[in-house]
């Protein structure tokens, strides 16, 4: 690593766009000794039996209990979200917590395998130090769990996270800090272009990213170079689809729930939405009617349900995706008002005649816009569906189960396929997509082992 100026990282609140405080940069030598000290922290850590190891998690649940104000205050500080649902992801990962303490013993039990030897069965080890990437939209949930089941497994966290949600990120540290062991976590203050030294250091065993598809790209080129086990989850363009037999009025409810979660700002929202032509019009009159019941302003009032875009460079690319699919044939036929006071504020907007050359239908919007597209029939919505580089979720709308269960099985190309309900993250399903979503898995048991040594043990 060679030396380079540090920096100064500002947090802004995006609600009223004042700072909320400054953080210096951690220099290259300050990193090479978090890390040395994380590589001993770990080797004791390691040698803790799993039971030990699972004994803190309901530290930690009660840790986020006894913080759960101060964390969803933070939250929506940094990142606009509503006050409400910064309660609810708090409370979400102290469901993981349950899940993990409960779960584990039975997920990491040795295997034994009979064969010529005496004895013979593979183990789940720990891999070493991993480094995780974690964005801002959620940054306690993400945080969490990607931490959680890797530290049950053993190993040790290196967490590089999103510079406007730094105080979020040394608030995690703190938090862990006074419940686990010394040296096993560490929060770092670093810019993207440092990523590619650490992840050449030889204590650096992995690497997991939540991010854009460019972010993953780059992370997994030097991860391969460097022989570094990868797990990458790069968003989605997900496809909400209603056939002619769904219940409307339900789907279009559903529809907005996903797609203003977060103020729009969530990988597996409902972004493109593909509709039956023979009930198109009832669900958009039925989606408009209801979004102008919905008001855009302070993320702190718990009335809210949608408040700013988490920065001003996300507001505007936004602005510019939306200018270019109405230039490209798309038609605006809903625009809610915002705030006239500050904020990154971004009207909740419906598009229509969305067509798979446009823009809006080929690239993720991260903002509160539905981008409405016809198909004439069921076979069509499903090859509409499909027809994106992205793989992360899709949901179908029908009530011909049957029918939407082979579809989901068969044919729809997503990691996560829901029927009748929004998609949302579940500790006990794996989260994960294909395709330009990423690859690997999180959460359940899949995500407790991506980072495990399946290490094979023979004695004769």
């Amino acid at each position: 690593m060679m030396g380079k100026e540090t920096q100064i990282i500002r947090t802004i609140n995006p609600f009223n766009e004042e700072i909320i405080a400054e953080y210096t940069e951690h220099s290259e030598k300050q990193l090479i000794t978090f890390i040395e000290h994380l590589n001993k922290g770990y080797k004791s850590w390691r040698s803790c039996s799993l039971q030990e190891r699972l004994n803190f998690l309901p530290l930690l649940k009660h840790a986020l209990l006894e913080e759960k104000e101060n964390l969803a205050k933070l939250i929506t500080d940094e990142m606009g979200k509503p006050i409400t649902q910064s309660f609810a992801e708090v409370e979400k990962c102290m469901l993981l917590c349950d899940y993990y303490h409960e779960n584990s013993a039975q997920f990491l039990v040795d295997i034994n395998v009979k064969t010529s030897y005496s004895k013979s069965y593979y183990q789940y080890s720990p891999l070493g130090i991993i480094l995780g990437i974690m964005p801002w939209n959620f940054p306690l949930w993400q945080v969490m769990r990607f931490t959680i089941p890797n530290l049950v497994l053993g190993n040790g966290i290196l967490l590089k996270h999103a510079p406007n949600t730094t105080g979020t990120s040394l608030a995690i540290e703190k938090l862990i800090s006074k419940i686990f062991p010394n040296n096993i976590f560490k929060s770092i203050i670093v810019d993207i272009p440092i990523i590619a030294k650490i992840l050449s250091h030889n204590l650096i065993a992995g690497v997991s990213i939540t991010g854009s598809k460019k972010a993953g790209s780059s992370v997994a080129k030097h991860a391969g170079e460097n022989i570094k086990k990868s797990v990458l989850e790069l968003g989605g363009n997900d496809p909400f689809i209603v056939f002619d037999d769904a219940d409307i009025e339900d789907a279009a409810h559903q529809c907005i729930e996903s797609r203003l979660l977060n103020s729009g700002q969530v990988c597996v929202a409902a972004k493109r939405i593909i509709l039956s032509q023979n009930i198109a019009v009832e669900f958009e009159e039925l989606l408009i009617e209801s979004l102008k019941k919905i008001s855009l302003g302070s993320p702190y009032l718990k009335s809210n349900k949608v408040g700013p875009l988490a920065r001003t460079d996300i507001k505007q690319n936004l602005k510019l995706q939306v200018k270019q699919a109405i230039a490209a044939g798309a038609k605006s036929i809903f625009e809610s008002k915002v705030p006239n006071n500050k904020g990154f504020f971004f009207p909740i907007t419906v598009l229509k005649n969305i067509l798979p050359s446009n823009i809006a239908f080929q690239q993720e919007l991260f903002g509160p816009v539905f981008c409405i597209t016809e198909a004439c029939n069921n076979k069509e919505a499903i090859e509409l569906a499909n027809q994106s580089e992205y793989g992360l979720s899709a949901s179908i709308f029908s009530k011909n189960l049957e029918q939407a269960e082979k579809i989901c099985q068969n044919e729809l190309e997503f990691g996560m396929c829901s029927i009748n309900k929004m998609v949302a993250s579940n500790p006990q399903l794996p989260f994960g997509g294909i395709k330009s979503s990423g690859f690997g898995r999180e959460l359940a048991e899949f995500g407790l082992k991506e980072f495990a040594n399946i290490k094979t043990i023979l004695i004769n």
